[in-house]
């Protein structure tokens, strides 16, 4: 049996990406690229990703084409949508593991709300392989990001209090056009 990956993107401020990171990684990785995935979306109690789920799936049931599109899409690429659950941080892991067994899946990715105050989060951050920390050209989120990877570093991965393989810092909302000196980090 192989041995499915877990990876969040992480960090502990609001507004740096995380849920749409999540969502553009999790469906390039299924659809463009073929390999099985799930999200679990812990992000509790927004549960965006459960939300879009649903409009998504609300908006093609109540449209003709759009429903003839998504079944073409499935037949084409012969895979059905992945699957999404929600969870509260406590749950979160055994709910992963369950997906992956239930769907034989590859990756499973975690949607974390952005803090670590509840010590459910950061139990969630040690399970993962892998953790991306997006970061975007502002100083008070880089900062905040800057704080999170170290915490991180120093009570997870230095001490083996965990699982994670790597911890990686992942530019998000990047303006080409932007001149700053945070993009030569």
């Amino acid at each position: 049996m192989k041995e499915t990956k877990f990876i969040a993107f992480s960090t502990q401020k609001g507004g740096a990406g995380k849920t749409t990171l999540t969502v553009l990684t999790a469906s390039y990785l299924h659809y463009v690229r073929g390999l099985n995935v799930g999200v679990v979306d812990c992000d509790f109690p927004q549960f965006s990703i459960v939300d879009m789920r649903k409009r998504d799936f609300e908006n093609i049931k109540g449209n003709e084409l759009l429903c003839k599109q998504a079944f073409d899409q499935c037949k084409r690429l012969n895979k059905k949508s992945y699957p999404i659950k929600d969870s509260r941080p406590e749950d979160a892991i055994d709910a992963g593991k369950e997906m992956a067994q239930d769907y034989d899946l590859d990756i499973v990715f975690f949607d974390l709300p952005g803090t670590l105050n509840n010590p459910e989060v950061l139990k969630v951050v040690s399970q993962m392989d892998y953790v991306f920390c997006p970061i975007i050209a502002d100083k008070v989120v880089m900062e905040s990001s800057l704080v999170f990877a170290r915490l991180v570093n120093e009570s997870l991965i230095i001490p083996g209090n965990g699982r994670i393989k790597g911890l990686h810092f992942v530019w998000n909302m990047v303006d080409g056009r932007e001149k700053t000196r945070l993009y030569e980090v």
